[in-house]
């Protein structure tokens, strides 16, 4: 694998796992502090869909690099 597209890939994958992990802190934040603080639950479905969305986005960028990865290795054995 080149070493250029091996630190991109790397670099993407720190993304993914920093989205991953700050999104799930977020919303476990927003679920203790809703009601504690008296917020309405439409809120709570925001955040939700929020943290949702988030997933879904590492999601798709994990299946890029899945798939550069892939790419790459069969291009090393061509």
């Amino acid at each position: 694998m080149d070493a250029e597209l091996d630190k991109a890939l790397a670099r993407k994958s720190r993304t993914v796992s920093l989205v991953i992990a700050g999104a799930i802190l977020l919303w476990l934040c927003a679920q203790f502090l809703g009601p504690a603080t008296g917020l309405p639950g439409r809120y709570a479905l925001l955040f939700d869909f929020a943290a949702l969305a988030a997933l879904f986005w590492a999601l798709v960028v994990t299946a890029q690099i899945w798939r550069a990865r892939k790419a790459s290795r069969t291009d090393d054995n061509s």
